[in-house]
C-alpha cells in the first residue's frame, strides 16, 4: 500500500493535541482561491524551482515534491516519537491536501497508528465520498474540520466545488460521536463578512461534538511557493490580517464552542 506524501513534520504542536508527527498528503479536490500550500494540490509529482544566494551569485536547482511511501515505511519515521507522544499527549495527524483523496491509504496508515496505541487525527476539508469517510472513523481520535463559507454558490466561487457533501460528512462525524475541532480560515471580504460568520456559527451551534473552533488569519507566506511553482495565486494580499478584527471575530464566536483560538 502506497501513498503519495510531500512532508512529514516532526514536532508539530498546531495539528492537534501535543506533540504530533504530521503526515501531508498530496492531493486535493478543493482549489481554495487563498490556498498556501499549492503544492499539495495535485496527485502527483511536481517540480519547485529553489533559489540560493551565495555571496552575489544566485544558484538555482529544482526540488521534486510528492514522494510514494509504504505504511510500514512512514510508521518506522512515527514510531521514533512514540515517547514524545506519550509524555505529551500527542500523536499523528493525517493533513493535505486532503487526505481523504487517498483514503485506503489514509486508512491504512491510522489503523497502523492504533494498532501502536497512537492518537490519530485528521485535517481535512470534509469534501469525500461518504464511505470513505465511514472506512477511516474506526481508526480516527479527532477531526480538524474546515469550515470556509457557508453559501453554496460562494463556496463553489471560491473553492471550485459546493459544499453539501462537506456538511453532510460532518453529521456523519457528529453522529459517531468523534470528537470535532472546526476551523475557520478569515479571508478578507470572503469568509470574515458578518452573514458568512453567522451562517458558519448556525451551523456549529447545531452540530453536537464540536470541541474547539480554531480562526486561522490569512497570511500570504505562500507567495514565493506560487512563484517557484511558475504559477500566480489567484487571492493574494499582502498585509497581515487585522489582529482587532480577528478578535472582534473570536468575541463572535464565544458562545459556540467551549474553546476558541485564534491561529490554532
Amino acid at each position: 500500500m502506497l501513498g503519495l506524501i510531500f512532508d512529514i513534520r516532526s514536532f508539530s504542536v498546531h495539528d492537534g493535541p501535543g506533540i504530533r508527527q504530521t503526515v501531508f498528503l498530496k492531493g486535493c479536490p478543493l482549489r481554495c482561491a487563498w490556498c498556501h500550500n499549492p503544492e499539495s494540490q495535485k496527485n502527483e509529482t511536481e517540480t519547485i524551482r529553489k533559489n540560493k544566494k551565495i555571496g552575489n551569485k544566485v544558484f538555482s536547482s529544482v526540488e521534486k515534491v510528492g514522494k510514494w511511501m509504504g505504511v510500514d515505511e512512514v510508521m518506522k519515521i512515527v514510531k521514533k516519537d512514540i515517547p514524545f507522544y506519550e509524555e505529551s499527549g500527542g500523536g499523528v495527524t493525517l493533513s493535505g491536501g486532503e487526505p481523504m483523496m487517498q483514503g485506503e491509504f489514509a486508512g491504512s496508515l491510522l489503523n497502523a497508528c492504533k494498532n501502536e496505541n497512537i492518537h490519530t487525527t485528521i485535517d481535512t476539508c470534509g469534501y469525500a465520498e461518504p464511505q470513505v469517510l465511514e472506512s477511516i472513523l474506526p481508526f480516527t481520535d479527532l477531526f480538524l474540520y474546515d469550515l470556509k463559507i457557508a453559501d453554496e454558490q460562494k463556496h463553489t466561487q471560491y473553492t471550485g466545488v459546493g459544499n453539501q457533501l462537506i456538511l453532510s460528512n460532518l453529521k456523519i462525524i457528529s453522529k459517531n460521536n468523534k470528537p470535532i475541532i472546526i476551523r475557520i480560515p478569515l479571508i478578507p471580504d470572503i469568509t470574515d463578512n458578518i452573514a458568512n460568520l453567522e451562517a458558519l456559527r448556525n451551523i456549529i451551534e447545531s452540530t453536537p461534538g464540536i470541541i474547539r473552533i480554531d480562526l486561522l488569519p490569512y497570511h500570504s507566506s505562500a507567495y514565493n511557493k506560487y512563484e517557484r511553482m511558475g504559477r500566480i495565486p489567484v487571492y493574494s494580499v499582502s498585509e497581515n490580517y487585522d489582529s482587532q478584527k480577528a478578535a472582534e471575530i473570536k468575541d463572535f464566536f464565544n458562545n459556540s464552542a467551549p474553546f476558541i483560538s485564534i491561529g490554532g
